[in-house]
């Protein structure tokens, strides 16, 4: 199965911003595997729950609070079994970026997410 990933790259930077917790849930659910984990700094998510909660996390001290949104940027790459892209944080209303990041993931080949390395890059 070949994999989009900038599809892949663009649905993993909106279940940031959702804020319906059930859509959330099921977006999570759809692009990790039962026992993904994502990582980054000095943080570990394992497993969906874990995944939810840190996803929250974010979303509401960057989205709801903050008013920032998430995006990805149109760089996304693939190699078998892994999918590479950077991420901004922007301000909706400018599209001032004020937070960029990169993604690795390890996906299986139906392209859910094994692991998930994140990392600050500004």
């Amino acid at each position: 199965m070949k994999i989009d990933a900038q599809q892949l790259a663009d649905r993993y930077a909106a279940v940031w911003n959702e804020p319906d917790p059930v859509a959330r849930r099921e977006a999570i659910s759809a692009l990790w595997r039962p026992e993904g984990v994502h990582y980054v700094s000095t943080r570990e998510a394992r497993g969906h729950a874990a995944l939810e909660e840190r996803i929250i996390g974010s979303y509401s001290k960057n989205v709801r609070d903050g008013g920032y949104a998430f995006a990805a940027v149109k760089n996304a790459q693939a190699l078998p079994g892994v999918i590479t892209f950077n991420w901004e944080m922007i301000r909706p209303a400018t599209r001032e970026v004020v937070a960029v990041g990169l993604e690795f993931l390890q996906v299986d080949w139906e392209g859910r997410i094994i692991s998930d390395f994140q990392f600050i890059v500004s």
